[in-house]
C-alpha cells in the first residue's frame, strides 16, 4: 500500500549533517560481511521454506546482516513494522526453536493514517503471530506481536535486540521516529541494540531529497538521531553496500528492484535490473543509560 508522502520539519537533522561522529566501537576492516555466520543461522538461511524468498538473499545479506546485528538463536528480538514477512521467515525459523520473535507494529493512534490503515495495523499485528508459525512450522507461542500505541504490562527492558529493516525515511516523513524510538528504547534491556538497515543517500545529498520522502536518508543524520535519543553508536558493515546505486533517483529509491516504479520500458528496466536494489547503510545502536 502506497502513503501520501507529507513533509516534515526535521531542523535538527539538518543541523547536524555535517557534524563530527563518535568513532565506532567496531571497526570497519571488522564490518564489512567478514563476520562469522552462526551455524544455526547459515542453516536457517539456507532452509528450504525460504525458497521463494531467497532470491533477494544477494541484495539483503541476511546472514552477514543479522550476524553484524549479533542475534543470536535464544534472543528476544522485535522486529519492526514486519511488513511482507521478509525477515519475519527467516527469523522465525531462526528464532523459534529457543528465542523469542515479536512483531513490533506503528502506534496506530498516529494521525499519519487513515482510519483503514490504523484498522489494518491492529489486523496485523492479531494475525502475526499465527502467520510467522505458518511461515516457519514453529509453534505459534515461540511468537507475539503488539502495536507501539502503549506498550504491554512485562513487556518493557526484556528485549535483546529490534531491528528497523528499511523502515527510517517512513518514520521521519510521517514523523513518528521520535515517538517509536523512544518506545523501542523502552523496550530493550539495559545493554539491548537496535539494528538499523536503511537506503542510503550521498553525504553531500540536499536536505529536500533526504527528509525521507524519497526513500533514502544521509547516514550521519541517522547516527545523529540515534544519538540525541538515548543510543550509544557502536558501528557499520558495508554488507549491503551497492556502488552502482547513484542514490539520486527524481523518483526516489521505488525506481529500483524490487518495485521497480515508473512502468520503466523494456531497455530501462533491464539497466534497473543490473543496478540492483538499493545502497544501504547497515548501522548498529546500543541502549545508553
Amino acid at each position: 500500500m502506497r502513503f501520501p508522502v507529507r513533509r516534515i520539519s526535521l531542523a535538527l537533522l539538518a543541523l547536524v549533517a555535517s557534524s563530527s561522529l563518535a568513532s565506532p566501537v567496531i571497526a570497519q576492516s571488522a564490518a564489512t560481511g567478514q563476520v562469522k555466520v552462526d551455524p544455526a543461522l547459515a542453516a536457517a538461511v539456507a532452509d528450504p521454506l525460504r525458497e521463494k524468498d531467497r532470491a533477494r538473499d544477494v541484495y539483503r545479506k541476511p546472514a552477514e546482516t543479522l550476524s553484524f546485528f549479533q542475534v543470536s538463536p535464544t534472543m528476544k528480538v522485535g522486529e519492526y513494522a514486519p511488513g511482507g514477512g521478509w525477515y519475519s521467515r527467516l527469523l522465525g525459523l531462526y528464532l523459534g526453536p529457543k528465542g523469542k520473535l515479536v512483531g513490533l507494529y506503528f502506534d496506530p493512534t498516529s494521525s499519519a493514517f487513515g482510519d483503514k490503515m490504523k484498522a489494518g495495523i491492529r489486523e496485523g499485528a492479531t494475525k502475526y503471530p499465527a502467520e510467522v508459525a505458518e511461515w516457519s512450522g514453529q509453534p505459534a507461542e515461540r511468537f507475539s506481536a503488539f502495536t507501539l500505541e502503549t506498550l504491554p504490562e512485562g513487556e518493557k527492558g526484556t528485549f535483546d535486540r529490534i531491528l528497523v529493516m528499511r523502515m527510517m525515511h517512513n518514520l521521519l516523513r510521517w514523523n513518528l521516529a521520535a515517538h517509536e524510538i523512544k518506545q523501542m528504547r523502552e523496550l530493550l534491556k539495559a545493554d539491548g541494540m537496535i539494528g538499523i538497515e536503511q537506503h542510503r543517500a550521498r553525504p553531500d545529498a540536499p536536505y529536500s531529497y533526504t527528509d525521507g520522502s524519497k526513500g533514502y536518508l544521509r547516514e550521519a543524520d541517522v547516527i545523529k538521531f540515534m544519538e540525541v535519543n538515548g543510543f550509544t553508536y557502536v558501528g557499520k558493515s558495508e554488507a549491503n553496500a551497492n556502488p552502482k546505486d547513484p542514490a539520486n533517483w527524481p523518483n526516489g529509491v521505488w525506481t529500483l528492484p524490487p518495485q521497480l516504479g515508473g512502468n520503466p520500458d523494456d531497455a530501462t528496466k533491464a539497466k534497473l535490473q543490473a543496478i540492483g536494489e538499493s545502497d544501504r547503510m547497515t548501522l548498529l545502536f546500543r541502549k545508553r543509560p
